[in-house]
């Protein structure tokens, strides 16, 4: 009995094997699964990746030809209504130049000539001056646009589609017709009027419908000269004038805001040689004027404390050919070169200087200077105001304690920025005027528009935003 309880059921030859089996299924299931779920997975991947990348390449423009496929076909059902992309011209300001009757422009250059004995008009060509900016705008102008590759205002043949207008006026010439000045020589009878010049130019602006629109607030005029205009100012300041300074405009007749300060033209030839000092054996230079008026004064002054210093060449001189030779060696030969005020505060020598990479020693409190947004004068100029300059040895002082390695970072930079003051560059002077022109677009529109609504201006109050408007005048209807 025991012997029978003892005896086992024998297993089957597959019991022991079933496990393993449904563990190894279990397995190859899930390998499976996981092959399929990231097979899936890849597919979806690859096909959102193709598919994102072409509709990025359809709204770049990325030229392949599965990408472009894409693009035609969403740009022609999707886009239809889009506008097509401005071109360069057409996003900038378009300026319409006046074809003014000949008095105001070649008529003033041949009474110039006239004056000075000419018989033969058809030779006689815009006269080198300081002041002859106005003569590189209207010749920046006159040219095709294919011409004027980088300007930043494009020429509208139509007034209708001008953004602004300029008046092409050579107001500056206008003042030098005359070898001497109205009344100043006894018994010389005077071949030309600037001041009827001026009044013309401004009965026959009133008589055009485009000025008459907006009171000339979108009209550009250049008066580099002081005193350009001097007798019309009052009529025609509502436009944007080019300035040389501020020294002979009251606050209401232009600003900042509103105008545009312009640089002279300079006289002195540009220094083509390399920076350095070993040539520069002269400290401080000036030759002009010693004789000014208002806040010219200070030169008299200057010379009387500097004709004696060592290493200081200071000499009176006018305006003659000689002169600018003398003046032209004088520069490119000095570390440092004098720009005190003139009869206004501005004067041509200070860009003389910089051609010359001369570093001015600028002496003018009222100052004001072109390009500012752009140009840091601290790193290309010393300031000094009037009192201290006055100070006995100050100035020399002052300029030998600058280090060599600092005139030459002046030099440097100076170099780079000389395009700034070259009318003549392609990619200077002219340009760098209508760049600043064209940022005053959207304050214009913004007094048209104001000007527009207003009902009454209070001609005892300045404008609330400082912007230096004609407020004289009453508006009594609506």
């Amino acid at each position: 009995m025991s012997e029978r309880l003892k005896i086992r059921t024998p297993k089957s030859p597959n019991s022991s094997k079933l496990p393993r089996m449904m563990a190894r299924k279990s397995s190859l299931l899930k390998q499976t699964l996981i092959f399929s779920a990231c097979t899936i997975l890849i597919i979806y991947a690859f096909f959102n990746t193709f598919l994102s990348s072409s509709t990025a390449a359809a709204a770049t423009g990325i030229s392949s030809t599965t990408s472009s496929l894409f693009a035609e076909q969403i740009s022609r059902e999707n886009f239809q209504e889009f506008p097509e992309k401005a071109t360069e011209n057409e996003k900038k300001v378009r300026v319409f130049m006046y074809d003014l009757p000949k008095k105001f422009t070649t008529g003033i250059i041949e009474n110039h000539a006239l004056a000075r004995g000419s018989s033969d008009l058809s030779k006689v060509s815009y006269p080198g001056h300081q002041h002859m900016g106005e003569w590189y705008m209207y010749l920046d102008l006159s040219r095709p646009d294919l011409d004027r590759v980088g300007s930043p205002v494009v020429k509208a043949n139509d007034p209708e589609e001008a953004d602004l207008f300029y008046v092409p006026v050579f107001s500056s010439l206008s003042l030098i017709v005359n070898p001497a000045r109205v009344g100043t020589v006894p018994g010389t009878d005077p071949v030309y009027s600037d001041e009827k010049m001026q009044e013309e130019l401004v009965e026959w602006l009133e008589e055009q419908e485009y000025w008459r629109r907006n009171n000339g607030r979108d009209h550009v005029i250049f008066a580099g000269d002081p005193n350009a205009l001097y007798r019309v100012l009052d009529r025609v300041k509502n436009a944007v004038l080019l300035l040389s300074d501020f020294g002979r405009v009251r606050s209401d007749q232009g600003s900042l805001i509103k105008d545009v300060i312009v640089p002279y033209s300079h006289r002195i030839n540009v220094y083509n040689g390399d920076i350095g000092v070993e040539e520069r054996k002269t400290l401080l230079f000036f030759m002009g004027n010693r004789y000014r008026k208002d806040g010219g004064k200070i030169r008299d002054l200057l010379f009387q404390m500097l004709e004696k210093e060592e290493d200081v060449v200071i000499r009176h001189g006018t305006q003659s050919r000689e002169n600018r030779r003398t003046a032209t060696r004088g520069m490119h030969t000095s570390k440092f070169c004098l720009n005190p005020a003139g009869d206004t505060p501005s004067a041509c020598r200070l860009f003389d200087s910089i051609v010359s990479l001369c570093v001015p020693l600028i002496v003018s409190d009222s100052i004001e200077l072109p390009f500012e947004d752009v140009i840091d004068y601290r790193k290309i100029a010393i300031f000094v105001d009037t009192e201290s300059s006055l100070k006995p040895g100050y100035l020399v002082r002052t300029l030998r304690a600058v280090s060599t390695e600092k005139i030459l970072e002046y030099q440097k930079e100076m170099r780079e920025v000389r395009r700034y003051f070259v009318y003549s560059d392609s990619n200077g002077t002219v340009n760098e005027i209508w760049r600043e022109v064209a940022q005053k677009l959207p304050l214009i529109q913004l007094m048209i528009n104001r000007d527009k609504r207003l009902v009454k201006k209070d001609s005892t109050e300045p404008d609330c935003s400082c912007l230096c408007t004609n407020q004289s005048a009453l508006i009594t209807s609506l």
